[in-house]
C-alpha cells in the first residue's frame, strides 16, 4: 500500500499483536533525517490502540513501513493519518 508519504507492507503476524519494522535507506537522506523519520513512525505505531485489534477480531500484522522523502516536510498528524489509512486498507477495513 503506497500513500503520499509512506509505503506500508503487511502480512499476518504469528504473535498476539502488531509488530513494526521501519526501513529508511541512504537514498532517503542523511542519518539525522533517517532517524527522525524512524522515531516519528515508531511514535505513530505506539499511539495505535492494541485493544482495537482484539475487540474487532482482527488478525495482528507484521507491518513494514518505508518513508518517502516527502514525509520530511509533513506534519506528524499528516503522517499519522497516512499510516492509519494504509493499515486499515491492509486489514481490509474502510
Amino acid at each position: 500500500m503506497t500513500t503520499k508519504y509512506l509505503t506500508v507492507l503487511g502480512r499476518v503476524a504469528p504473535g498476539p499483536s502488531d509488530r513494526l519494522g521501519v526501513i529508511a535507506s541512504r537514498k532517503f537522506g542523511d542519518a539525522v533525517q533517517r532517524n527522525r523519520a524512524k522515531r516519528r513512525l515508531r511514535e505513530v505505531f505506539r499511539r495505535q490502540d492494541p485493544q482495537t485489534i482484539a475487540t474487532r477480531g482482527l488478525c495482528p500484522l507484521d507491518i513494514v513501513v518505508i518513508p518517502r522523502r516527502e514525509s520530511l516536510a509533513a506534519s506528524f498528524e499528516t503522517i499519522e493519518t497516512d499510516f492509519q489509512t494504509a493499515v486499515r486498507k491492509l486489514r481490509g477495513m474502510k
